[in-house]
């Protein structure tokens, strides 16, 4: 993710060359092109890191699945509370924010609220098992889950960084994109604010 970040940032300073609208026609049409060009790249950065936040995401709700499996496998609690994470783990998926959905806050709090519990008592129960010490595939699943667990902010703090500075040029640039489609230009949510320089 960091060398997308860099490759947008690159195309920005390019862009900084000249902000004024050029008297000239081709030196204008040059800037338009050298926009709709940060554009696109803009448009790839948002989507790889966005994918990388969610495999991550993804890997950490199988991580979660095999430790449960673990434990049914080997009675590691009792049945009925096992099924309840089940179903918990189940529902992760369908409840998870899109880019879309994340304009309400309440989407990423409910799906934040429901993986961090669903973490934090799967983790407890396979940590009070007495043979915790000695199985190395429950303390590898453990680590995986909170090693991804722990990744969730970093993933979300460089997605915004784009996403804010991606608002911005999009604000500066529209005269220039008037080609593209109102839909594509639409600002994009955050999980959180953050400043632009």
């Amino acid at each position: 993710m960091r060398i997308c970040h860099a490759s947008i940032l690159a195309l920005c300073t390019a862009l900084a060359f000249n902000c004024s609208s050029p008297a000239d026609p081709a030196r204008h049409a040059a800037k338009g092109d050298l926009v709709k060009g940060s554009y696109i790249a803009y448009q790839d950065s948002l989507v790889d890191c966005w994918n990388i936040m969610i495999s991550d995401d993804n890997h950490k709700i199988i991580a979660m699945q095999n430790l449960l499996q673990e434990l049914m496998a080997t009675s590691g609690g009792n049945a009925e509370q096992l099924e309840r994470f089940a179903e918990q783990l189940d529902q992760l998926r369908r409840i998870r924010y899109t880019q879309n959905s994340m304009a309400n806050s309440d989407v990423i709090e409910e799906y934040d609220f429901a993986t961090t519990s669903l973490v934090q008592e799967l983790v407890a129960l396979a940590e009070s098992r007495t043979d915790f010490g000695h199985n190395l595939n429950l303390q590898k699943l453990v680590d995986e889950i909170r090693l991804a667990d722990e990744r969730v902010n970093n993933y979300r703090a460089e997605y915004d960084e784009i996403v804010s500075k991606y608002n911005h040029f999009i604000a500066l640039n529209k005269p220039y994109l008037r080609d593209i489609s109102r839909d594509s230009l639409k600002q994009k949510h955050l999980f959180q604010m953050v400043s632009v320089e």
